[in-house]
């Protein structure tokens, strides 16, 4: 039986018709209004804009194709629906299992204007009374310099990258003199080979102050129990109050853990999101419009009719102008179907984003996470009768503005477990009331997962310690030793 299943599945096939509109669904705003100009411009018979008067090209365009017997059908035996459909057909929220798959859509991103971060550290360098070799190593130290603003590397490689690359025969001794250099670019800490050298070279570049001083003792002799949040050692191995320690780690939160990162001009890529949904609250009621720009004006171009006109028209017709027709009835086939294309994804996705507007309607009145209903591709798929992996596209790559900010549409998607009701609920429920419960915690002593777990039990959740750990790691906060503060 799981054979037939199987043969059956790779026997399916897809028009190339059919292929180009699940393509146009999945595309998202910004990239359908790149795939409309490009249509356009290759396309001379479809036009922009309102068409003054209605005309009527079906009965021209087959019977002028009668006329020679063209045949334009595309055969579509060799085309399977395997090699068309990415792998993001079963995504983590469409089954009750977390299922993780890559997004193979094609996102053309801007990049940000401006000199990149090497160049920019180079333009420092270039401030310096420098050998030539001291160059050379130098600027060799600063394009080893990651995202981050760390050069992760050891000086021994280094040194031996730069006899085996740069053809530079030098000492760990005189690279080191060019890293401490490097130490002296802003912004500070930039060139660090860890966390703690990062922490280090910033506050030595502070002025001193009892709370700097005590800042970088600590970074310096005790990083491994500052990072611990061991403050009691801390206190005694320095002799000072709790106030004081309390003041010293307040120095270092405010450093820069990545100096990388605070350049504007990293020429990191920047995407810049179009929503393509708007939902507002309108006397209670919610109301779902789609962006304009997904609905533009378009028709088949009347000169283009009227040069098929003219033929049909015509007493000779010789064979420069048969073929001049085929071309003319090829551009308004495709004309027309892609109208018709641009109508049947309008009508996806405002239906489907209609459907899950409405299942989640207690969320988008209040934007409460809480009242998030389990919900996976399936239910959505069954309730307005489409495909799985159509519902799979439109949430994967697009975005709603709501009343609470711009949402990814597969945010809304979640897994389901039962509470002690034997209700179904949702896990973006449960990590949202796991989030409140630790913001809300004595940070002083910080909730351990197994406490977590049983305040989740009182409160009609019972799961256990690991998926509570698990949902904590997913929500990206640090058990409860590092939640500690002062």
């Amino acid at each position: 039986m799981l054979k037939q299943q199987l043969q059956f599945k790779l026997s399916q096939k897809l028009s190339p018709q059919q292929i180009q509109l699940m393509k146009l669904i999945q595309l998202p705003t910004q990239a359908f209004e790149q795939r409309l100009k490009q249509e356009i411009e290759e396309n001379p018979a479809l036009e922009t804009g309102k068409e003054e008067t209605e005309t009527e090209y079906d009965s021209d365009l087959d019977n002028t194709a009668d006329d020679f017997n063209e045949d334009d059908s595309i055969n579509t035996d060799d085309i399977n629906v395997d090699e068309y459909l990415s792998d993001d057909e079963v995504p983590d929220y469409r089954t009750q299992a977390n299922n993780y798959s890559a997004d193979n859509e094609e996102k053309t991103m801007p990049y940000a204007a401006g000199t990149s971060f090497t160049q920019y550290l180079i333009n420092q360098l270039n401030t310096y009374s420098l050998s030539d070799e001291q160059r050379d190593i130098a600027e060799f130290l600063v394009g080893s310099v990651d995202d981050s603003g760390y050069i992760r590397r050891t000086l021994s490689d280094i040194t031996d990258d730069l006899a085996f690359i740069q053809n530079i025969y030098t000492t760990e001794d005189k690279v080191e003199a060019m890293l401490k250099l490097v130490h002296q670019l802003d912004p500070a800490g930039v060139g660090a080979r860890n966390l703690q050298e990062c922490l280090s070279i910033q506050l030595h570049r502070k002025e001193k102050t009892p709370d700097i001083d005590l800042a970088t003792r600590i970074i310096d002799t005790a990083f491994v129990q500052f990072t611990k949040k061991h403050y009691d050692k801390l206190i005694q191995k320095f002799d000072v109050s709790e106030m004081q320690l309390k003041d010293a780690i307040s120095e270092i939160e405010h450093l820069n853990p990545k100096p990388g990162g605070s350049y504007s001009g990293n020429n990191r890529i920047v995407e810049h999101i179009v929503p393509d949904f708007a939902i507002k609250i309108v006397d209670g009621e919610l109301e779902l419009t789609l962006n304009g720009r997904n609905a533009p004006e378009l028709h088949v171009s009347r000169e283009y009719h009227n040069m098929l006109k003219g033929y049909k028209e015509s007493k000779d017709k010789s064979n420069s102008q048969k073929d001049a027709v085929i071309f003319i009835k090829q551009k308004l086939d495709a004309a027309k179907w892609f109208i018709e294309a641009i109508k049947q994804r309008q009508q996806t996705l405002f239906i489907t984003m209609s459907a899950i507007m409405h299942y989640q309607k207690e969320y988008f009145l209040t934007g409460d996470e809480r009242n998030l209903k389990p919900m996976i591709l399936k239910d959505i798929a069954d309730e307005i009768d489409m495909d799985v992996s159509t519902i799979s596209r439109v949430a994967n790559s697009k975005y709603v503005d709501t009343p609470y900010g711009t949402k990814l549409i597969k945010e809304f998607f979640s897994e389901s477990m039962k509470n002690d009701q034997g209700e179904d609920v949702s896990t973006r429920e449960i990590k949202k009331i796991l989030e409140t419960v630790i913001e809300e915690e004595d940070k002083k002593k910080p909730l351990t997962d197994e406490t977590l777990a049983a305040i989740l039990k009182e409160k009609g959740y019972p799961i256990a310690r690991r998926t509570v750990a698990k949902y904590r790691e997913q929500l990206d906060l640090p058990v409860a030793r590092l939640r500690k503060k002062m």
